[in-house]
């Protein structure tokens, strides 16, 4: 594990992350794997109005895809669910360099994750269940 990636913050978040529950009758929900390294990750999203109501997962994968789905879980409950794309868009471009900002504050965590590009994906896959969970809601 290197102590670059895996610092005490992220850890923490890893942490709550494995600690989130499914959520029992989430109004959409997505897996996604990532076959090159076997992670898998579960979104639940429950949404009112277009809003995220409750975050709900499981992550079978590293503490990157814990700590961000935890992520998830925090910033997204009360904010509309048209932010997600929106958010995993910003955080693609912090990790590739092609932009200092991110819209939730606590994604600066994965600030050095921009230097190994082989673990974006772990960040990312959180995201891209969420966003698949969206669009089943057609």
């Amino acid at each position: 594990m290197s102590d670059a990636l895996y610092q005490d913050e992220i850890l923490t978040l890893a942490r709550e992350g494995r600690a989130l529950p499914r959520l029992d009758g989430a109004t959409v929900t997505a897996r996604v794997d990532n076959p090159v390294c076997g992670d898998r990750v579960t979104v639940d999203l429950t949404l009112e109005d277009g809003t995220v109501a409750a975050v709900g997962s499981k992550v079978q994968g590293c503490a990157l895809c814990q700590a961000a789905a935890a992520v998830i879980a925090q910033q997204a409950v009360g904010a509309p669910a048209a932010d997600l794309p929106r958010v995993a868009d910003a955080l693609e471009d912090y990790l590739s360099g092609k932009s200092g900002d991110v819209p939730w504050a606590p994604l600066t965590v994965f600030a050095p994750v921009r230097a190994a590009k082989s673990r974006w994906e772990c960040v990312m896959l959180p995201f891209r269940a969420a966003i698949k969970a969206l669009k089943s809601t057609g």
